[in-house]
């Protein structure tokens, strides 16, 4: 009889949620009180006239998200969502945010909220008229559930290739970053834990919309003293705006691997740089480069930046935060990418 009391589930199957369940899959083996089988939700599309559920249990190879890299066979992939939880008590969450709500809407009825506990591997907020919204606060609203995240510096492929890298996990409840701790960290992939979950997430939100921004920097074919005064400037923005969001956000958190760490990894090798280059060396729109160069994945700084900027508007602090507001204005209002550069702040102190 089988002496396990939680089991894994997985939602989502990109390439940061493919190269999760191979982490996973491998560290489940340490520790005895879980399920060794790995449910891995995978919205069923068509690849080479197969479904990718089956091409994921035969091949054991996301061949669209994480080509070259296997899965080991304890994970199964599962299309459908409500059959992929049944059972599970711990639940990766790694979708793109702005699938979340959806999601946790069809799975609330089909988990025991008594038992679960959940870990957010996005990098996305949603920030309304409401207020704002980040992962870790919809999956509490709606499953009533401890919620921890991880956020770090992590380019999946480097990770899956085995390449050194760290990452932040924020946390209110410590058994829980301990438990997560176990289940995540590898010789390759070093783990910090804060007691800040908030401010975790913030920073993997906030620097979508810088990298944005390194990129336009790139598309104008400038060099890296430009590039470092950007990624330093937007900084400071994001360290900046953190008490408009909570006071509870510590200004430490900033430079873990989630701030500092995953700032520098975006803005020189992240797909939101890459579509920023894009942006400016093809005119076209960050929707039409979306659809031609994520291969069905989706581009987290550009809806950060859109709706970050309707909450810098709605508090009237337009005039502190440049950076931010040239981002939106040039993604969205047609402004000169050149303009990115004028008004810029320098400083958090005084000047003279």
């Amino acid at each position: 009889m089988s002496s396990a009391t939680d089991k894994i589930c997985i939602l989502g199957s990109g390439n940061w949620g493919t190269t999760a369940s191979r982490i996973l899959a491998e560290n489940v083996h340490k520790i005895p009180t879980i399920d060794k089988t790995i449910n891995m939700y995978v919205y069923e599309e068509m690849v080479d006239g197969k479904k990718l559920t089956e091409i994921i249990n035969t091949r054991h190879e996301n061949v669209k998200y994480l080509p070259g890299h296997k899965i080991p066979d304890n994970v199964v992939a599962i299309p459908d969502i409500v059959e992929a939880v049944k059972g599970a008590t711990l639940l990766i969450i790694v979708t793109p945010h702005q699938f979340v709500e959806g999601m946790l809407k069809k799975i609330k009825d089909h988990i025991d909220t008594s038992r679960t506990r959940a870990i957010s591997l996005i990098k996305g907020i949603t920030i309304g008229k409401e207020g704002t919204a980040t992962i870790s606060m919809l999956t509490k609203e709606y499953l009533g559930i401890d919620v921890t995240v991880l956020s770090g510096a992590n380019i999946a492929n480097e990770i899956a290739a085995g390449q050194f890298c760290e990452s932040t996990i924020g946390y209110e409840c410590k058994q829980s970053a301990h438990l997560w701790k176990q289940l995540f960290e590898t010789p390759t992939f070093r783990l910090s834990c804060v007691d800040d979950v908030i401010g975790v997430e913030m920073c993997g939100a906030l620097k979508n919309v810088i990298a944005l921004a390194a990129g336009f920097v790139d598309g104008l074919r400038m060099g890296n003293n430009t590039k470092a005064a950007i990624i330093r400037i937007g900084l400071v923005e994001m360290r900046k705006i953190a008490p408009y969001f909570s006071s509870t956000i510590k200004h430490e958190t900033f430079l873990e691997s989630c701030g500092v760490g995953d700032l520098i990894t975006t803005c020189y090798g992240g797909r939101n740089r890459r579509l920023g280059e894009a942006f400016v060396a093809t005119g076209k729109s960050m929707e039409t480069l979306e659809k031609e160069m994520l291969n069905g994945q989706k581009l987290q700084g550009y809806s950060t930046a859109g709706e970050l900027y309707q909450f810098i508007k709605e508090k009237n602090i337009v005039e502190e935060f440049p950076l931010f507001v040239k981002v939106y204005q040039i993604c969205y209002e047609g402004a000169d990418v050149n303009a990115l550069f004028s008004g810029l702040n320098v400083s958090l102190q005084n000047s003279i």
